[in-house]
């Protein structure tokens, strides 16, 4: 059955009913030669933090047309639910826990060569780089905290960015995983302003420069990810917001917004829109604090659907249709032999991917669906989940049991089936001994397991607290 949901608006896609169309028509003149292609990746956001998905309070104007004229993908999942591991799956299309990246870099230690995506997984940069491409890597790297795992090492020839995991937005350097490079050589400090900016800038450069090679840019945003830093343009897009955390956050989310913008006002200036193909995700479900997932359960760092299903959607005017959603199940991992069949090569040709090519599926050649299995393991199957067509287990450390759900009668996963499902819940099981059997252990930890215990504890406490009775008489009053 064809899973493409055409809409007369971006914003209204979900309400509305299918139709067929999906590719430029025929009689339509086409760009055979190959597309620029822009990755777009925040870190940290929220399902629900953009207007394409829903988003009230904070305003997306500019990736909400985006989507509008491209394809959003409303099953889009990323293969991890935190930072490096993420990264580590979209830049090299196979689950990261083939070669053992389960985990962020550990950080309270100088970690060497050996700690990070290694030279000898094949990066997307480096499959488009031997089809001719120019490639630039800006912003948040995280996948290789040595300098010998830096973006140049993977087959980038533009680097602008910080190596490290987080970093503050002012660009003040902090030790070598929090200072701004520009290919190697370190950014003076009064050069950068404003990080959103500082990375937005330099990929209208990059852009802007004539080169007759098509060009692929990983535009990597640190925004949203803390520390929460705001400069008064963005904060007064936000001013409505009274709550003052997610005014803040939803700021730094306005600033990629305008940044993304600017960047796709340099494509039509350049006369590249029409043949560029730009991505935009996140890269894991939204941060605990200030994001907002919903209607999705959990956050960052769970295995529910509100840690590893994001924002997503691409655009590709010389071939895909606008306003339209496509509900099967698609992840990150499809990046990378998508984007090597758009540049010509079979995808079939890099046999280690674990992705697959969307083009058939999004431009109605296949009415198949590209995934019936997906997997997702975390610091080596301390937590785990299947998803198989409409059910989903994950074996939650913090609830202490596998669960189960059908995502079908039950999208928000409020109702674990696990019991009344014995048979179902082994099968899912045996599919995941299955998949991880092709994997190897972690090639180092990090704290998810403490900070899972931590945050349960946490989160049973709180509850517990809220069934105290007190004998303030006061207590119920609010303080002013």
């Amino acid at each position: 059955m064809n899973k493409i949901i055409i809409t007369l608006t971006a914003l209204l896609a979900l309400s509305c009913s299918q139709d067929k169309p999906t590719a430029k028509k025929e009689t339509e003149t086409k760009n055979t030669s190959k597309p620029n292609i822009i990755v777009v990746l925040t870190d940290d956001q929220g399902w629900a933090d953009v207007g394409f998905n829903g988003a009230t309070d904070i305003p997306t104007p500019n990736l909400d047309q985006m989507a509008g004229e491209g394809v959003i993908f409303s099953n889009g999942y990323v293969s991890h639910p935190y930072c490096s591991p993420s990264r580590a799956g979209l830049l090299t299309g196979r689950f990261q826990a083939r070669f053992g990246h389960d985990c962020n870099m550990p950080y309270n230690t100088e970690n060497d060569e050996t700690v990070g995506t290694p030279l000898s997984e094949i990066m997307i940069s480096e499959a488009l780089k031997e089809q001719g491409y120019r490639t630039s890597a800006i912003g948040k790297w995280h996948v290789g905290d040595h300098p010998s795992l830096h973006p140049p090492k993977h087959g980038f020839d533009h680097w602008f960015g910080f190596p490290g995991g987080g970093m503050n937005y002012w660009g003040i350097s902090k030790g070598p995983l929090q200072t701004i490079f520009r290919n190697g050589v370190k950014v003076p400090e009064e050069e950068l302003n404003y990080l959103t900016d500082d990375f937005t800038n330099e990929a209208i450069d990059f852009i802007s420069k004539k080169d007759d090679k098509p060009f692929f840019m990983y535009l990597a945003y640190n925004a949203p990810h803390g520390p929460d830093h705001a400069v008064e343009k963005y904060l007064e897009e936000t001013k409505h917001i009274e709550y003052a955390g997610r005014s803040i956050y939803g700021a730094m989310v306005n600033a990629v917004d305008n940044g993304v913008g600017r960047i796709d006002s340099t494509l039509i200036a350049n006369n590249l829109k029409d043949n560029t193909i730009v991505v935009f995700l996140s890269d894991n479900g939204g941060r605990g604090e200030h994001a907002d997932n919903r209607p999705n359960r959990g956050y960052k760092g769970m295995l529910f659907e509100g840690g590893i299903k994001v924002p997503f959607f691409i655009r590709w005017p010389n071939k895909l249709e606008g306003n339209q959603v496509y509900t099967n199940m698609v992840s990150s991992l499809d990046l990378f032999p998508s984007f090597l069949e758009a540049a010509g090569v079979n995808p079939t040709s890099q046999k280690q991917l674990d992705g697959k090519s969307l083009w058939p599926y999004i431009l109605n050649e296949n009415n198949n669906k590209p995934h019936d299995l997906l997997f997702w393991r975390s610091v080596g199957g301390y937590e785990y989940a299947v998803r198989k067509g409409d059910f989903k287990i994950y074996k939650s450390a913090t609830k202490e049991k596998t669960l189960l759900f059908n995502l079908k009668t039950d999208a928000y996963e409020r109702h674990d089936i696990a019991n009344e499902n014995p048979e179902l819940l082994a099968e899912l099981e045996a599919e995941y001994k299955k998949w991880d059997a092709k994997n190897i252990a972690p090639g180092w930890l990090d704290p998810h397991i403490p900070n899972c215990i931590k945050g349960q504890k946490r989160w049973e406490a709180d509850r517990k607290k809220a069934t105290f009775k007190t004998a303030n008489k006061n207590s119920h009053r609010s303080k002013r």
